[in-house]
């Protein structure tokens, strides 16, 4: 599954600079995540190491911006009461195909950005591979965060044989479609909370964001408009005889936005965590930055150049999520092509999608 990693590099269609609005959103979650390291560290007793992993930490700015209100949180605390500040050991996770050169020569403005300096006390490291296997020694873990990662699945779900010409859940589908994308999606997030659970120390905490749904409907529309996007663009290709159609009817997406009480369910199921807290985030990821202005989706001001921004902005977003994975089925040769289709398609449905909010789940949980 190497091919889910978002695509490197620091170019125009690359995550680092697209990723905006992850970046406003572990803002949005920047106090539920400061409270939570604050509880854990009293919980655990102020120990002298403390070992904190991002989990999905893709490439770019944000897992440091992370990693780095984490850090100055738990200085902050220990300076409180007077306590001689512990080692950190900050862990960055994603699959081995992720670029993590990217963001390891961002290592020296991380340490810029924290409240003093922590040399030989705070150690960066990258560790590759997936989170739904074992990534770290038995009960080593005392923090655990995870932004806009785990509505992606191990793999694609079994049993889609009947879902041709989509590249996700659509309506009508049959309802077989659905049932396998649930049950991959809540056997991922168990095992990943099993595996979680053997790697954290009792009353170590997990910080966890992820895209979700509103609707309890999963073929709502509002669940899966990008999606739609995609497989619209992959089958205008097929009409234009660039793309074969068998291959559009073998792709499928390794996605599923759940319901908060889908999510609920498998956390209560596996058992090895309480829910602390428990947010549901309403909020736009697509904007744009000119100059020092930021345009968003949801401005009924402006102008038709700038709409045309924004519309290729968000292109750019999805394509720096998607490439990797429809390159490694299609082939890079028709990329461009696809996403000139695909900003084709969100320029039709602009008017409908663009006071959507995206809905994000914040989950807090205590290991027991």
């Amino acid at each position: 599954m190497g091919v889910l990693s978002m695509k490197g590099g620091d170019g125009e269609h690359s995550y680092a600079n697209n990723s905006e609005g992850q970046k406003r959103l572990a803002s949005d979650a920047k106090p539920v995540v400061v409270e939570t390291v604050k509880e854990m560290i009293v919980k655990i007793d102020f120990p002298g190491c403390i070992k904190v992993a991002d989990l999905g930490c893709s490439s770019g700015e944000n897992t440091l911006l992370v990693m780095s209100e984490i850090v100055n949180t738990i200085i902050t605390s220990y300076q409180q009461k007077g306590k001689n500040l512990p080692e950190i050991n900050c862990c960055l996770n994603d699959l081995p195909d992720n670029d993590f050169n990217t963001t390891f020569k961002l290592v020296p403005a991380f340490h810029k950005l924290l409240k003093m300096d922590v040399k030989g006390k705070c150690f960066i490291s990258g560790v590759p591979g997936s989170f739904y296997s074992r990534l770290f020694p038995s009960k080593s873990l005392h923090f655990v965060h995870s932004s806009l990662c785990l509505h992606w699945l191990s793999k694609v779900p079994d049993g889609l044989e009947d879902n041709k010409k989509n590249a996700y859940l659509r309506s009508p589908c049959p309802p077989n479609v659905y049932k396998s994308y649930l049950t991959q999606f809540k056997n991922d997030f168990s095992l990943f909370l099993r595996l979680r659970a053997d790697e954290t120390v009792p009353n170590g905490r997990m910080a966890l964001t992820f895209v979700g749904r509103k609707s309890l409907d999963p073929l709502s529309k509002d669940c899966f408009q990008n999606w739609s996007s995609i497989s619209d663009s992959l089958l205008d290709l097929v009409s234009e005889g660039i793309v074969k159609e068998s291959d559009v009817d073998s792709f499928n997406l390794p996605f599923y936005n759940p319901d908060e009480s889908e999510v609920r369910e498998v956390i209560e199921s596996e058992g090895s965590f309480k829910i602390s807290n428990f947010e549901t985030i309403f909020g736009l990821l697509f904007s744009y930055k000119t100059g020092r202005t930021e345009v968003k989706d949801d401005d009924d001001n402006l102008d038709q150049s700038c709409r045309f921004e924004v519309i290729r902005k968000r292109a750019s977003i999805i394509r720096s999520i998607t490439e990797p994975m429809l390159g490694a089925h299609f082939g890079d040769a028709i990329m461009d092509r696809l996403f000139e289709r695909y900003t084709y398609h969100l320029a039709e449905r602009y008017d409908t999608l663009r006071n959507k909010p995206t809905v994000q789940f914040f989950v807090s949980l205590t290991r027991k």
